[in-house]
């Protein structure tokens, strides 16, 4: 029965409502008649929209968005954006909610705050009461708390998120208070995302509860991933003590009773009493060290085999690829590359590329692997690089001495802090020394003295190399100047013999046996000299005459002993 009254009253407020609604608003009116399940008529009972559909008890085309609508109470499912969006006319039980113009832009918003739960709402009513509110937004969900102003807007909070969208959808909706048209019964709502601090504490509560859930489900993570922890180490007995001594012998549990005794040494297990069954152990673990180092030379000894193994097999890989490449180059020659086609031409070189791009890859690696560079030297630039090598290797023993002399002092430091701080122990103590002690102290002055002596002697090696090497860079320094003086010697002799043989000897025989007596008979012969100099081969002896005897007619002496040594140099 209730529904049923709830049902007409719903019905005669649309009627109430449909029958003050203008005519200049067909729209209005067509929606008001479709939610009734109605033919939509004008007054003269001409249909305004043709395209309605009885059966279905709305217009075709145009999709009804009401999510206010009693029994619906979900989220309307998003509208395709070609597809017209109509809002439908909301009855309440005492108001009435007209949509807006749908050509109009949507309302504008600020931006939502994180966990917002609160909505503002304005342009309310001025008559408009807080169960008007109620009424009117109940149907979005659960309300909380209504804070109402006396300037016609007010706060609502709902119990979910989802619940503000539904609000916002109200936003630019027409609010009339039952059929009245008074300005006070009216008004335009305006719904946006409004920042409350419960809404912000109960996000931030939220979250925090979410990163607790991740960190530990990150902490189960870890802890199913970690390896298990190891073993307990059992306390320091005789009974264990002979254990671990029979295990230390044993290579297999070598690594197991090592780690033993070290963490029996750490936690303090040493005494008086067990000092000599610890001692034996470590010294049945000082036995292994020959062991160990004779395993490292097998393994290198290995690893050197492994490497000759492995330049031999390069090498041999090596051979095949030069012959697979001389095989390319033959076939690339015009005595058979003229018999193939384009197309296996075309393979040949681009195989013919690759090999040689991997064999000169392997050549470089085997060439890295023997460190090796084949070179042609001449017997100076030999000698110069013994020279330097010896040098270097002289320059490189200091330098290592001079590392150790280095290393062994800090060791003696050390050894002398330990001294001392063992002679303070025993001044603290006051009484009487172990034995254990005691030949501590003798080991370390012992080892101090060897020390000492070694340092000493590695000072003198190093005095010694340091003195070499001045000498050998003396020595170095005095055969550069004798090459020096001796190429500078070399030279001056080879220019000594050419001025020599070129003028000395001539000019003295031309001293000695020239004719000449006058100015005007050596221009003669100088002129003769450029001439033979200018034609040495080109002109004969009569011409040479001719001229001379055209320029002077009284060289007749001259004009001989020149032809003499015409014919003499010819």
């Amino acid at each position: 029965m209730g529904l049923e009254e709830a049902d007409n009253s719903r019905t005669l407020n649309v009627d109430s409502t449909a029958m003050t609604l203008p005519m200049s608003d067909p729209t209005a009116w067509a929606t008001a008649m479709n939610n009734l399940g109605m033919a939509p008529l004008g007054i003269a009972g001409q249909p305004i929209l043709p395209d309605f559909d009885p059966a279905l008890g709305m217009m075709t085309g145009i999709p009804p968005i009401t999510p206010m609508m009693p029994g619906l109470g979900i989220v309307p499912p998003p509208i395709p954006p070609d597809m017209p969006v109509v809002k439908e006319i909301i009855h309440c039980k005492s108001c009435t909610l007209f949509p807006p113009n749908p050509n109009l832009p949507p309302p504008a918003t600020r931006e939502r705050p994180p966990g917002c739960k609160t909505v503002f709402v304005g342009g309310l009513p001025e008559n408009g009461t807080e169960q008007i509110i109620v009424e009117v937004f109940e149907q979005c969900g659960e309300i909380i708390a209504i804070r109402k102003s006396k300037k016609n807007f007010c706060h609502i909070r709902f119990a979910e998120e989802y619940m503000v969208d539904k609000a916002l959808y109200l936003s630019g909706y027409r609010i009339r208070l039952g059929s009245s048209t008074d300005k006070k019964d009216t008004g335009r709502l305006h719904v946006d995302f409004a920042q409350a601090r419960d809404d912000l504490y109960e996000w931030e509560c939220k979250q925090r509860m979410l990163a607790r859930e991740e960190r530990h489900r990150r902490r189960m993570e870890e802890e199913r991933l970690r390896p298990p922890s190891p073993p307990p180490v059992v306390h320091y007995s005789d009974h264990e003590c002979s254990i671990v001594a029979e295990k230390l012998k044993d290579d297999s549990k070598f690594s197991e009773a090592v780690q033993t005794l070290l963490t029996w040494i750490e936690r303090g297990e040493v005494n008086r009493r067990s000092a000599n069954n610890f001692y034996s152990m470590i010294q049945s673990a000082n036995s292994h060290v020959r062991r160990l180092v004779n395993e490292k030379a097998a393994h290198e000894k290995d690893m050197e085999e492994a490497k000759e193994k492995f330049k031999q097999a390069l090498s041999g890989i090596l051979i095949q690829f030069e012959q697979i490449v001389a095989v390319y180059h033959s076939a690339s020659k015009q005595k058979a590359w003229d018999h193939f086609t384009k197309a296996q031409r075309k393979n040949i070189s681009v195989w013919c590329k690759q090999a040689e791009e991997i064999r000169n890859i392997h050549n470089d690696e085997l060439m890295g692997i023997r460190r090796e560079e084949e070179m042609e030297m001449s017997d100076d630039e030999i000698e110069e690089t013994t020279e330097t090598k010896e040098t270097e290797e002289s320059v490189s023993q200091a330098e290592a001495l001079k590392e150790e002399n280095d290393s062994l002092r800090w060791q003696l430091d050390a050894y002398r802090n330990e001294v001392e701080l063992l002679k303070q122990e025993q001044g603290k103590a006051h009484r009487e020394d172990d034995p254990n002690k005691e030949q501590q102290l003798k080991l370390l002055q012992q080892a101090l003295q060897g020390m000492q002596q070694h340092l000493l002697k590695v000072q003198e090696e190093y005095k010694r190399k340091e003195a070499e090497l001045e000498k050998i860079k003396d020595d170095k320094l005095q055969v550069e100047k004798m090459l020096e003086n001796l190429k500078e010697k070399e030279s001056c002799a080879s220019r000594l013999c050419a001025s020599s043989q070129d003028s000395d000897y001539p000019l003295e025989k031309t001293l000695n046996s020239c004719p000449v007596k006058s100015e005007r008979e050596a221009l003669l012969v100088g002129i003769i000299s450029t001439f033979l100099h200018v034609h040495p081969f080109g002109a004969s002896i009569e011409y040479i005459c001719s001229y001379l005897h055209r320029l002077d007619n009284k060289v007749c002496g001259v004009l001989r002993w020149a032809c003499n040594a015409m014919e003499g140099s010819l």
